[in-house]
């Protein structure tokens, strides 16, 4: 787990393997969700998730000269994620999928908050704890991130209430 006392190079990875574990989880959300539009929310997420990969990807790559680019791309496919962004297990949360079908958007809208106002307070704590100067500007831009996951949620939100 991330205490926000690891250097640049350590906190991407560690940032990596909880987008990891996040993309990994609501990929297999958006498979058993019964709605089409929880479906659609989780698919979404999914693929935030794996933008913000991208975008670690591109910093570790950047700081490395791109010398160890083929190690980081192997490290992608073969590096277990326990644990999501917001500091849940992923094991906890598919127990959650299991238990609920997400019948409707409303509950997987309610579930995916939760995982994102997490995650937002994991890398604010992240960021300023960080002694590295550089950890902290790349967990404040991942806590931004996470904050547009929240407000997407919300919106979502809003049509859903307002669509009823």
């Amino acid at each position: 787990m991330v205490t926000g006392k690891e250097d640049l190079l350590q906190s991407l990875i560690e940032a990596f393997v909880m987008e990891k574990g996040t993309r990994e989880f609501y990929a297999r959300a958006s498979e058993k969700a019964a709605s089409y539009e929880a479906k659609s929310a989780f698919k979404k997420l999914s693929e935030w998730e794996e933008k913000h990969m991208d975008y670690i990807l591109f910093l570790h790559s950047s700081i490395q000269g791109d010398t160890d680019m083929k190690s980081f791309e192997e490290f992608r496919r073969l590096i277990e994620a326990p644990v999501t962004e917001s500091g849940i297990p992923v094991e906890d949360l598919e127990a959650k999928v299991r238990k609920h079908e997400f019948k409707n958007q409303m509950e997987a809208l309610t579930l995916a908050m939760e995982i994102e106002g997490k995650a937002c307070n994991l890398y604010r704590r992240m960021s300023e704890k960080a002694g590295d100067p550089n950890a902290r500007i790349v967990f404040g831009e991942m806590m931004q991130q996470e904050f547009k996951h929240v407000d997407y949620l919300k919106r979502l939100r809003v049509d859903l209430i307002e669509a009823y």
